[in-house]
């Protein structure tokens, strides 16, 4: 028998999940902007946005598709599947 995960209470809207379009497509997930440091010949901080949602609603070829939050676009740059049926999505502008 195969397990299931319901993540439908770690993506509400009412909570701290968000609405955005992935390739013109509505999806729900987790957005996060933090500042991440990142090794250019010397340490850089920069923007590091990504967005975390269910792996099945995740297109096939994703990356290099635009990702719209809150009226800022984006560019899917790399998706990281954990394994465990969630991905995150690294989110360039």
């Amino acid at each position: 028998m195969a397990f299931t995960e319901d993540f439908a209470p770690f993506f509400n809207t009412a909570e701290f999940a968000h609405s955005a379009t992935l390739d013109g497509v509505a999806v729900t997930g987790i957005f996060d902007a933090d500042y991440a440091l990142q090794d250019v010949g010397g340490a850089v901080a920069a923007s590091g946005p990504v967005f975390t949602l269910p792996s099945a609603s995740v297109p096939a070829l994703v990356v290099g598709k635009t990702f719209v939050h809150a009226t800022i676009t984006y560019k899917v740059v790399e998706t990281l599947p954990d394994g465990t049926g969630v991905t995150t999505l690294r989110l360039r502008v």
